[in-house]
């Protein structure tokens, strides 16, 4: 059988290549020689050349677990407490490298299948290695078999494993048997493949919402018209009006219009309104809130701020700015006069009209609530401007003015008509010159006359000039008794009783007098400002002022603070506020701060609120400011240890007489 001997021989040469080691009992294959020559230590060419003594040195290394290079010292700023705070605990871990890596764990079922095809791969390899060696030992066996045995167990391997057949080795080269067969190469798979790796990652199922309401009625309605049906048209309109006419005379008698075009208006605007009004409240409620949510810090700072930094300020205080109201329509008006609301304490009334006696023109009246700043309550126009203003004790929806062209108007809130419920006129009682003060009842009190100003004519009559009064307040106790500041800078103080004479005289001020005011808790003290730059606080029994104070500018509008029978505060010309506090410093302002540009703008008139920490501020160009006074502006008794604070009026006068007996002492 000519074809086996190439077999044969190249078979053996195969087998020559791998034969056992009987000593060892181990394969040996080829590159053998290469591990069994000795290999020579490799040494970087700048490597020191060191000693046995110098290798044998020893360095001691203290390894610690905080990182040099970690920022020492950092600070961070504090919410809660409002101050820079120093971080204690710093991140000592230094990372010097990083790298993802292909690690698996075996338990996860990644693992496992790589196992498994591990396993499979080795498993092929054994068997090929068996069945090699099978021919082997077939081809050393010398007897000659047959050819149908060799046809059946070559027909058996080739149906065991993957090799081929005998007649395909005779025709493979000498070459490849004696080189080792290597295993096919398998592609691997992209570990890092998103499409076949799972995310962790939940995904929330997308979802639609949608709000279901019930559309609103919708009609068809086509119609022609004609001149019959324009003429009921209009017929109805006017029976509407005349009926509305009868309902206005039968309500309020005294009122009476001023024209027909102005009724007119009024029941048109009526007619169009019907359905405006029935949302008018939950309008007005909405924007509340609307402006609640626009101006929450400043409404968290009205109710929880307090200037922690009056501690280290000796006496010292601040005024928060807070609010600020104004209007487009009043934009180029001076703010007048300024009233809170004696029941609402959240509102207040702002009069505008001009202090420039050449440029006079309309006037407005404003309410405003601190729970809607950004548009007023109520909005009332007028002909002539509006220099004061007053609120009813007991009626608090009577608003009373004071015209600059001498008239006086009452308005009534709960009536949304624009015109005044009252309007004073030259046959009820008229004013010749601007309202400075204003009542609810016309009473002719008193006629001002200028001392040494009488004068006598031909016919041997004495004529007296009339004064021009400013300014004048009742006595909180003494309901007869007020005070009248003129523009020739005297007080006079006057009684009801006596229309013709003054009770006493005081040479006040050199300029015409802005404001006196009654003191709150002491009946004898009062205070007056004016353009001279003085603030003077009396004592209506003694014709010199107690104590004097030049604010270095004219003084438009001073204020009694309602807690305190020694806290007062005025506004000057400059632009800055001053609060003074009598029993803390009878000799300086314990607060001087700008409350606008100086400028731009001056200030007119200052309030204080009746039960809230805060002031408004009004100037000349419309705005009105509202502060937030700051701990120290506002200090009550301290809590001594054993005892009870003592509150009330009666402690309010003794702190004050206290001071003013100081004065007293010098004066007498």
């Amino acid at each position: 059988m000519p074809p086996k001997q190439p077999r044969k021989s190249s078979l053996n040469m195969g087998r020559g290549t791998r034969k056992k080691d009987e000593d060892s009992g181990t394969e040996v294959g080829e590159g053998t020689d290469e591990w069994s020559q000795s290999k020579a230590t490799v040494r970087p060419p700048d490597q020191l050349e060191l000693t046995d003594a110098e290798l044998k040195e020893e360095f001691t290394r203290i390894l610690t677990a905080n990182n040099p290079h970690a920022p020492q010292n950092i600070v961070r700023y504090s919410f809660k407490e409002g101050t820079y705070k120093l971080i204690g605990f710093v991140n000592q871990l230094a990372v010097h490298f990083s790298q993802v890596g292909n690690l698996i764990p075996k338990d996860s079922d990644e693992g496992r299948r790589q196992n498994y095809r591990d396993e499979m791969t080795a498993g092929s390899q054994e068997s090929i290695k068996v069945v090699l060696s099978d021919t082997e030992n077939l081809e050393e066996d010398e007897e000659p078999k047959e050819a149908e045995a060799e046809a059946e167990a070559e027909a058996e391997i080739g149906s065991q494993i993957d090799v081929p057949t005998v007649e395909a080795v005779e025709t493979v080269p000498e070459e490849e048997l004696m080189t080792p067969r290597q295993p096919k190469e398998r592609k691997l798979t992209n570990k890092f493949n998103f499409s076949e790796r799972a995310s962790q990652t939940f995904n929330n199922l997308l979802r639609d919402r949608d709000c279901q309401m019930e559309p609103p009625p919708r009609t068809n309605f086509s119609a022609t018209a004609n001149q019959w049906e324009i003429y009921d048209a209009y017929m109805e309109e006017l029976e509407k009006q005349e009926k509305t006419k009868e309902k206005e005379k039968a309500k309020t008698p005294v009122a009476k219009k001023s024209g027909k075009m102005a009724m007119r208006k009024l029941t048109s605007m009526e007619s169009q309104s019907d359905d405006i009004t029935k949302v008018t409240q939950a309008a007005k409620i909405v924007e509340r809130m609307v402006n609640q949510n626009t101006y929450d810090d400043v409404a968290q700072d009205f109710k929880y701020y307090e200037d922690a930094a009056d501690e280290y300020r000796d006496q010292e205080g601040t005024l928060l700015p807070l609010w600020k109201f104004q209007n487009d329509k009043a934009k180029h008006l001076a703010v007048t006069a300024l009233c809170w609301n004696p029941k609402y304490k959240d509102l207040f009334a702002v009069g505008h009209g001009s202090y420039d006696f050449m440029k006079q023109s309309r006037g407005m009246l404003l309410l405003y609530s601190m729970k809607n700043p950004s548009f007023p309550e109520y909005t009332f126009s007028s002909d002539s401007g509006i220099m004061c203003l007053d609120m009813h004790m007991d009626h608090p929806y009577l608003v009373v003015v004071g015209h600059y062209d001498g008239n006086v108007a009452i308005y009534n809130l709960k009536k949304p008509q624009a015109q005044p419920s009252f309007r004073s006129t030259a046959k009820s009682g008229k004013h010749t010159d601007p309202v400075w003060q204003s009542e609810l009842v016309h009473t002719d009190v008193i006629k001002l006359k200028v001392e040494g100003s009488t004068t006598e004519v031909p016919e041997g009559l004495q004529l007296h000039t009339v004064g021009c009064g400013t300014a004048f307040d009742f006595h909180k106790e003494i309901d007869y008794m007020f005070l009248v500041g003129t523009e020739e800078g005297k007080i006079y103080k006057c009684s009801k009783s006596y229309s013709s004479q003054f009770l006493d005289t005081y040479d006040a001020h050199n300029m015409a007098v802005d404001a006196v005011t009654w003191n709150p808790y002491h009946a004898k003290v009062f205070m007056s400002c004016s353009s001279d730059w003085t603030v003077k606080i009396w004592d209506h029994t003694i014709k010199t002022p107690m104590f004097i104070y030049d604010l270095n500018s004219a003084v438009g509008d001073v204020a009694w603070s309602p807690y305190s029978s020694t806290v007062f505060a005025a506004v000057t010309t400059d632009g800055k506020a001053h609060v003074f506090d009598l029993a803390v410093n009878k000799y300086e302002a314990i607060c001087n701060q700008p409350v606008v540009a100086k400028k731009k703008n001056k200030i007119t008139h200052v309030q204080f609120n009746p039960i809230y920490p805060i002031i408004i501020i009004g100037d000349d160009r419309g705005h009105v400011t509202c502060l937030k006074l700051s701990p120290n502006l506002r200090k009550m008794p301290k809590e001594k240890k054993g005892q009870e604070v003592q509150k009330g009026p009666a402690v309010e006068i003794a702190k004050l007489d206290k001071l003013l007996n100081l004065v007293r002492e010098v004066k007498t």
